[in-house]
């Protein structure tokens, strides 16, 4: 599964890396409301997709949960994560980091890096408001 090549047909068709525009442009229906213990999820329900996101995230974040869970829609749309990790045991953690690398593909495209090439992962990350760890994981996909 090329994610790169996933994300870059969704920012061409869609003119736009604002993961909100996208879902709205696929018809998803988005949920604001408060969640506890996950900061957002996706679920398919009745052929309809849906995100839920914490209406209580700052819009920095809620932007990059949305990115997180577009990315299990297009990534995963068949596998509940949610429920998996939840009631089955089922190890989710090759879900989470696909859809977290589908978020920082869609977020910080390549142009951004080039910009920044000076800079330490660490330094990349507060510039731009992301943990090292998504920044060392997008750095290491390119």
């Amino acid at each position: 599964m090329d994610i790169k090549k996933i994300v870059n047909s969704l920012v061409k068709k869609h003119k736009t890396r604002n993961p909100f525009e996208i879902i709205k442009g696929l018809n998803v229906i988005l949920v604001p409301v408060p969640l506890e213990g996950v900061r957002g999820f996706y679920q398919y329900f009745q052929r309809n997709n849906i995100i839920y996101i914490d209406d209580s995230l700052p819009e920095h974040e809620q932007i990059l949960v949305c990115a997180h869970e577009l990315g299990h829609m297009l990534l995963h749309k068949k596998a509940n994560a949610l429920f998996m990790d939840t009631y089955t045991g089922f190890n989710t953690t090759k879900y989470e980091k696909e859809a977290d690398l589908f978020a920082m593909e869609l977020l910080v495209p390549d142009e951004t890096f080039l910009e920044y090439q000076e800079y330490t992962t660490g330094q990349i990350a507060l510039a731009l408001g992301y943990t090292e760890k998504l920044i060392k994981l997008r750095l290491n996909q390119k």
